[in-house]
């Protein structure tokens, strides 16, 4: 390869050799007549063509070769950078044996235990953008990194930029971009996950410069609840979800595509509707909805019976994983699937409460809410978030172990308000009481009221049910007699 006094342009060097974490075979050597020595340019291509090192061959004034500068690839335990620079004196004295080198430095990459992966997860970086807000930037990044655990990603890297304002066309700009790809190359990932829903052609653009699979924070959501639909309801309100998301993205989608479907992002019930054209995707939808819509009026139905039944509905909502389903198996004896998951619930669960003089109430656990819940999930879930509306009372459960609890309180609130809900009777519980800090947990109540409970150890769930009925019943007999009703103390 014969260059100019700037730079080197590379071929294409062909498939690299087989076997785990090996390197090309091949190495760049290049002249220089400046004492500046390897570039960024010359870093980047160690590692994206993953060789066997590059070297510069600095001139002499005489014109004959003298000292030398090389960078050869490190495994990423410990280090900050995919790369390590040396400098040899002299051409004339290097006498290292390259090849006993080479084979010594593939052999840490085979034993590096950041290279070795947990079988059948893809090692993921997550990616977040800020615009002058770090510390809630980094909060959502946390809550990423869940989310990806739970979608079966390996987060091997977490970055955060902080910027004046997006980037049109990659939402990060071409230096960052850069970066991810070199770390990407560091680590083995096989995925970036942006904690923002990105724009079709942003995740087209991204994809195409890292040839990189490209995830935003919507398609992970969506594909937990694909992992986590049992029911026929649930199993079309995540498909409907999938194609509402996909419609847009579909007609720009060429090459990029056969990596922004198919495994994370692209399960569920609806996986093998994500390459039709937008015309058969429109008339999938038309037909999920009216499906949906038959499976409400139904839903609808049993709500009448319950009504003209009498029988009081109580709706279990909140963040998820605030600890949701526990409580409900706690106060109806009831074993509903538990994890320690986002989203490890997402259709909906009735059980009957029989309190003393023989009077029942329904209570119902709901799929968690989340900060941005995204809204093709609020329209797709419409029919099941109709139960909210006929609850007699929502039971609004929080983790007050979380030091964001407060942020996750205005979440759910502001989603409940999205749904017309704000006005519902509503009774707080602030659950985990035995994890959190007691201080804490007094200046919550204080400010917010509500009751301390723990679901798991069982503390403080017979004042809940006390509450309960209180609101439910004791309420009801004094709106139809006022002067025989006791005081009610609302929260």
């Amino acid at each position: 390869m014969v260059g100019d006094a700037h730079r080197v342009f590379l071929p294409d060097l062909g498939p690299r050799r087989a076997g785990a974490k090996r390197f090309r075979g091949l190495r760049l050597i290049h002249t220089s007549l400046r004492p500046s020595g390897l570039t960024e340019d010359d870093l980047t291509d160690l590692v994206l063509l993953q060789l066997d090192a590059v070297i510069t061959i600095f001139a002499q004034p005489d014109g004959l070769p003298g000292a030398v500068q090389y960078a050869h690839l490190m495994p990423p335990d410990g280090t900050d950078k995919p790369w390590r620079v040396e400098d040899v004196p002299s051409v004339h004295a290097w006498d290292d044996d390259w090849l006993e080198f080479i084979d010594d430095l593939e052999a840490q990459f085979a034993k590096s235990g950041k290279l070795r992966k947990v079988e059948g997860r893809p090692g993921a970086i997550l990616v977040g953008i800020t615009l002058g807000q770090p510390k809630e930037a980094r909060r959502s990044l946390q809550e990423l990194e869940r989310l990806s655990d739970t979608a079966g990603l390996e987060v091997l890297d977490v970055t955060l930029q902080n910027r004046d304002q997006l980037d049109g066309r990659t939402c990060i700009g071409k230096g960052k971009l850069q970066e991810l790809i070199v770390r990407s190359m560091h680590l083995g990932a096989d995925v970036l996950v942006f904690d923002r829903e990105l724009s079709p052609s942003q995740l087209r653009n991204i994809a195409e410069v890292t040839d990189l699979k490209v995830l935003d924070r919507t398609q992970l959501i969506l594909d937990i609840f694909a992992q986590h639909a049992k029911s026929k309801e649930g199993k079309l309100q995540v498909e409907l979800a999938q194609l509402r998301y996909a419609m847009p993205r579909l007609a720009i989608m060429t090459t990029a595509m056969s990596r922004l479907t198919g495994g994370i992002g692209g399960r569920g019930p609806g996986e093998t509707k994500l390459e039709i054209n937008r015309r058969r995707a429109g008339e999938r939808v038309t037909r999920l909805e009216r499906e949906l819509d038959r499976l409400g009026k139904n839903r609808a139905l049993r709500r009448g019976k319950r009504t003209r039944a009498g029988i009081p509905v109580v709706s279990i909502v909140g963040y998820t994983n605030a600890g949701k389903s526990t409580l409900l198996n706690k106060i109806t004896n009831s074993e509903v699937l538990v994890e320690d998951k986002l989203f490890a619930t997402l259709d909906p669960t009735s059980r009957r409460l029989r309190f003393p003089e023989e009077r029942e109430i329904i209570v119902t656990d709901t799929v968690g809410f989340i900060h941005e819940l995204p809204d093709t999930l609020v329209r797709a879930f419409k029919a099941t978030l109709e139960e909210l509306e006929e609850a007699d009372l929502l039971v609004h459960v929080l983790d007050a172990a979380d030091p964001w609890v407060e942020r996750h309180l205005a979440a759910v609130n502001a989603i409940l308000k999205d749904l017309s809900l704000e006005d519902r009777p509503l009774l707080l519980v602030w659950n985990k009481a035995d994890a959190a800090d007691p201080q804490r947990l007094r200046d919550l109540q204080h400010h917010s009221g509500g009751i301390a409970v723990s679901a798991l150890e069982g503390l403080g769930l017979d004042t809940l049910l006390l509450k309960m009925e209180q609101l439910l019943f004791r309420a009801a007999r004094a709106e139809a007699h006022p002067s025989d009703a006791p005081g009610v103390t609302g929260l």
